[in-house]
């Protein structure tokens, strides 16, 4: 079956913002005017089509990322043709901080975005770190203050937030008519035509005149737009100083090219709860941000010979494509979602995949309408869908052609902050609970299973408490297995002050054949997040080469089990230097226990630190209680680092450790009756005081 859009017509877009700003609401309304939905979901009744999940349905919120295709012909063209229609595939994304590697994976594989703000609290915690993951992966973006209707909205306000905290190449498109409850539509600045919106759902826009009293700020706001706009293009920028008109196609062009190369970020405004303003923000999304064939080829390593190689967005390359999400979907097994960025793929077909060097057979493609699929026969460079059943495939890998092998570049995702005992209630469940929470494993990077060695308990670790509450809930829910959780415990780790070296030798003799393994490792730290590394430094063949593999997996064992606590050892360098084997006695055992001898020896020499999170915080509370809540904060050995206001309230910025923000939310309430709130992201590990590092190491601090 040939292509239906061609790729210039595809835009693969992602709605990302802080918890709250009205993302799903965005993305219901989108649905509804494009007729993929012909009823309106609300996320507030717990009907809106994109959070599918009972848990999403329950709280409200958005907790996994999920796909939908929609088509969408420009309001300005009139035109019911399909000729002129566009294909938009949507990522919806939570907007929680726990479940952030929703949005870093989606961000990953998407082409553009659209960031809601919300038009009363403006750029919030969140909408930082989106931003942020945003710009690590270089996707254009556009702007959509939401929620203008609410009480204490301003859009001004909103955008100077915008331009302070995010970016001072923000530049405003359109203006609000009216705030508030009295907001009526909107103006356009390119166009300077006005629309109102009208009917039961605002679904109805219609051109009308810009309303007298807005005329000197509009003029004034279009003059501002059109001098960025025109010192983007130097033939533009001449027109425009020697007094010519610029025409709007001019200006568009002018634009777009800026928006593809994240120069400028247009602004729109709008409330989709009311829909109004979300037809022009689904027209921008066509006119600003990119197709596939906008973005720079992808790029990749040749898996056998290690070169760099790209793969051109287009169908008749080599195909190509990356795994981003799995997901266990109750009627069909595991759903693989992948991005095609090159070639095509053919239903029944084979495909290597690369990273684990296996074959996988496509059964089946989906195209996915959140938890809605429909079956098609063949993928386009471009397409965003999902397969059934591939047997090795995870978050990250890379899926490609078997006579064109390429790694694309894989996602890396945040460690866990946050750990919990899990005991399955009955045989039964003790039966079913490996199983799944491998599945969930599969499904969720940030999500980790191990056994504590010494009790044998089940650990489960995660972002946050939400995030393994959501978790507890899915494996009674979904894999109907019950279990008793014990109390959240935070994610220590360890870390090695200095370099140090030592000697690790196992040697054992008993009756008939022995075990001999004998090594020297230099240890020394590495920068924060930087992760373990082993370097093989033998000379003259001290260790014959079948042995070194052991030696690597010996270190990283020992560094798994901790030195000083029993928590695992971080971000260190260990070289392998010296050592003797023996012809007969020698084992890849013998030398794995020998380095694991070496590397506590070193640790220990090098002295070891106990790192504990520390977590970003901004506590949002009426002024009147700001000192017992900076009071409170530095009970808890947090950092004050500034203050702010914000419409009536005061907003503090601090940094705490995680192990000091256990049951902050009921402190919180009561410090100020009920009205303050707080968001809490992970921000990095750092040295614990001895004190407490001494009561950890000793087990006492519950």
């Amino acid at each position: 079956m040939p292509r239906q859009y061609p790729i210039e017509r595809v835009r693969d877009i992602g709605i990302i913002a802080h918890i709250d700003a009205g993302k799903t609401t965005t993305t219901e309304r989108i649905l509804f005017y494009t007729g993929i939905s012909h009823k309106i979901g609300e996320v507030h009744e717990g009907a809106a089509i994109m959070d599918w999940m009972a848990q999403e349905r329950e709280r409200g919120i958005t907790i996994t990322s999920a796909a939908t295709t929609c088509f969408w012909v420009p309001t300005y063209l009139n035109s019911k043709s399909k000729e002129d229609e566009y294909r938009i595939n949507i990522i919806d994304t939570p907007g929680h901080i726990d479940f952030t590697v929703e949005v870093q994976r989606s961000l990953r594989i998407l082409d553009g975005a659209v960031v809601v703000f919300d038009g009363v609290a403006g750029v919030e915690p969140q909408s930082e770190t989106v931003w942020r993951q945003a710009d690590k992966f270089e996707v254009p973006r556009i702007c959509f203050i939401n929620k203008i209707d609410r009480t204490g909205a301003s859009f001004e306000k909103a955008l100077q937030s915008i331009e302070q905290k995010l970016t001072p190449n923000a530049i405003t498109l359109q203006l609000p008519i009216g705030e508030e409850e009295r907001f009526e539509g909107v103006v356009d600045l390119l166009s300077q035509k006005a629309y109102a919106f009208g009917g039961d759902f605002g679904q109805e826009m219609t051109e009308r005149a810009i309303p007298e009293e807005l005329r000197p700020q509009v003029d004034a706001a279009r003059e501002k737009l059109v001098e960025k706009i025109a010192a983007e293009d130097e033939r533009l920028m001449e027109k425009y100083l020697g007094g010519q008109e610029v025409s709007v196609e001019e200006l568009k062009e002018v634009l777009r090219k800026a928006v593809l190369s994240s120069k400028l970020v247009p602004v729109f405004v709008g409330s989709s709860l009311k829909n109004k303003g979300v037809q022009l923000l689904l027209d921008a999304v066509v006119d600003y941000l990119p197709s596939p064939v906008d973005r720079p080829p992808v790029e990749g390593v040749e898996p056998k010979k290690g070169e760099t190689v790209t793969r051109e967005p287009s169908d008749t390359a080599p195909f190509s494509g990356l795994a981003f999400k799995i997901a266990t979907d109750p009627y069909v097994g595991s759903l693989t979602y992948f991005r095609v960025y090159s070639g095509t793929l053919k239903k029944g077909s084979y495909v290597l995949n690369t990273m684990t060097g296996e074959r996988e057979r496509i059964s089946r493609l989906l195209l996915m309408h959140a938890a809605e699929r429909e079956e098609v026969e063949e993928l386009y460079a471009g397409d965003i869908a999902a397969t059934v059943g591939l047997k090795n495939t995870s978050t990250g890998h890379t899926l490609s052609d078997e006579a064109h092998p390429i790694i694309l570049e894989q996602i890396s995702f945040p460690e866990p902050v946050i750990s919990q005992r899990l005991e399955p209630k009955t045989k039964a469940d003790q039966e079913k609970m490996s199983e799944s929470l491998k599945r969930l494993m599969d499904e969720d990077p940030t999500f980790r299973v191990h056994t504590d060695l010494d009790t044998g308990e089940i650990i489960i670790s995660g972002m946050g408490e939400l995030h393994l509450d959501i978790l507890v809930d899915r494996l009674k829910r979904e894999f109907f297995v019950e279990a008793n959780v014990g109390r959240p415990q935070v994610s220590y780790k360890e870390a090695i002050r200095n370099e140090a070296e030592a000697e690790g030798k196992y040697v054992k003799q008993s009756g008939g054949r022995g075990q001999y393994g004998h090594v020297y490792l230099r240890v020394k730290p590495k920068e924060r997040g930087e992760g373990f590394s082993f370097v093989n430094a033998i000379k003259g063949g001290a260790i014959p080469q079948e042995y070194i593999p052991a030696v690597g997996k010996g270190v990283k064992e020992a560094m798994d089990k901790g030195v000083l606590a029993g928590y695992p050892v971080i971000d260190v360098e260990a070289t392998l230097f010296d050592g003797s084997y023996h012809e007969v006695d020698s084992s890849e055992l013998a030398f794995k226990i020998a380095a694991s001898m070496a590397f506590q020896e070193a640790a220990r020499k090098a002295g070891i630190m106990l790192l504990e999170p520390v977590m970003r915080l901004e506590v949002a509370i009426p002024a009147e209680f700001l000192g017992d809540v900076i009071g409170d904060l530095s009970s808890r050995r947090g950092k004050v680092e500034d203050t702010e206001d914000r419409l009536a309230l005061k907003l503090i910025h601090a940094t705490v450790p995680l192990a000091e923000m256990f049951g902050y939310a009921t402190s919180l309430r009561s410090l100020t009756e009920g009205r303050g709130t707080f968001t809490m992201e992970f921000n990095a590990y750092e040295e614990t005081p001895p004190s407490i590092a001494q009561e950890v190491a000793e087990g006492k601090r519950r």
